[in-house]
């Protein structure tokens, strides 16, 4: 009987600790169910690509693109801030927009936020067109595509890169002050030396120029980068032309409006503004009241507005996983990069109203403003 009795106690016993147990894992699934609640309503998590492009929802999420700029510093980069913002935008998606103002280590710093935000594609203007392939590394690395945008990121996987027909840019200026210059003695100030397009732009003139300087028409009698493509480093590198050649220069190739803007500075501490034809690029407001003076001959037009909405339209289907098919293709040291080059237009006193002013890139009253 006694065994009995403690085979009873032993059953109850047991039971009791199953009840315990299965008390014990009930509330464990209550709190784990409670937890999971808590953590999405804190914080929603960001669904997946697929999810974000083909639910068909009400909770579907945009596409969202991360812009990292090189730099807010110049009037150009300000519109295609602006202009890309607002393209984007357009389309559905949304955009983040960082700038580095000339610092390779933020840049760097900034492509990663925007890789950690989980963009969907990520589109760069680099200021160091080496440095930021590391970015492109880090951004497929988390399944992100990068875009370059107007500037080429070199030796990477880059997946897209849209720009205008850089060498053209420096086609069009040399092509200007050969014909306002058909031979003597010629200044090139170059952008700077980090920038990529840089180096096609100076291509491109070279490429008007060897020729006449085969020839024996022309020298080139100074020719330095600007860096970071400053009116003050521009300025530092005409002075030292001006002075090395006794102020016997005859035409200046300028690589964009800034550096243009900078040799101007040093020409008029000589007394020479107006009296040596230079070129610039990117229409800048201040390069085409100097047309209007005077004492800039040409620029090189870019419409942005084509270039941000083309850009716009591709991250968006890019990010969306949609095939791009595009016919050109640029070798960027490591690969072939699919690529869409719009055309640049050069830009005179003679074409100005009908080109920058007849597209709204600036108006008439302020074009004119205090060139009288």
């Amino acid at each position: 009987m006694k065994v009995r009795k403690g085979a009873s106690f032993m059953k109850r016993f047991i039971n009791r600790i199953c009840l315990v147990l299965l008390f014990i894992a009930l509330i464990c699934a209550s709190g784990c169910d409670k937890s999971s609640t808590s953590k999405e309503t804190l914080g929603k998590a960001i669904p997946s690509k697929s999810e974000k492009v083909g639910s068909g929802t009400m909770n579907e999420e945009k596409i969202k693109i991360g812009f990292s700029m090189d730099t807010l510093l110049e009037e150009r980069w300000l519109k295609d801030k602006e202009l890309f913002k607002k393209a984007v935008e357009n389309l559905g998606a949304e955009v983040e927009i960082l700038a580095a103002n000339g610092d390779d280590s933020l840049q760097i710093a900034q492509a990663e936020t925007l890789i950690h935000n989980e963009v969907d594609l990520l589109v760069v203007v680099p200021h160091n067109a080496e440095a930021m392939a590391t970015i492109v590394n880090k951004a497929h690395s988390a399944g992100i595509k990068v875009m370059a945008y107007d500037r080429l990121v070199k030796n990477a996987d880059l997946d897209m890169y849209v720009s205008f027909d850089n060498e053209k840019v420096g086609e069009l200026q040399a092509l200007a002050i050969t014909k306002l210059v058909p031979n003597g003695k010629y200044v090139y100030i170059g952008g700077a030396e980090t920038d990529n397009n840089a180096h096609l732009f100076k291509k491109g003139v070279f490429r008007v120029l060897q020729p006449l300087i085969d020839k024996g028409v022309i020298t080139v009698v100074y020719d330095q980068w600007s860096k970071d493509w400053t009116p003050a480093n521009a300025f530092k590198n005409m002075e030292s032309a001006l002075k090395a050649n006794n102020n016997e220069i005859h035409a200046v190739i300028a690589a964009n409006d800034a550096t243009a803007g900078g040799v101007i500075q040093a020409l008029e501490a000589q007394g020479l503004s107006g009296k040596i034809p230079v070129s610039g690029q990117d229409a800048e407001l201040a390069g085409v009241q100097r047309i209007v003076r005077g004492t800039q001959v040409m620029t090189v037009y870019k419409p942005i507005q084509a270039l941000s909405e083309k850009a716009a339209e591709l991250a968006v289907k890019m990010a969306k996983g949609e095939t791009i098919k595009v016919e050109r293709k640029i070798n960027n040291g490591k690969v072939e990069v699919p690529s869409v080059l719009l055309s640049p237009i050069a830009v005179d006193k003679g074409n100005l109203e009908e080109t920058i002013i007849k597209d709204g890139f600036h108006s008439k009253s302020d074009v004119y403003e205090k060139v009288q």
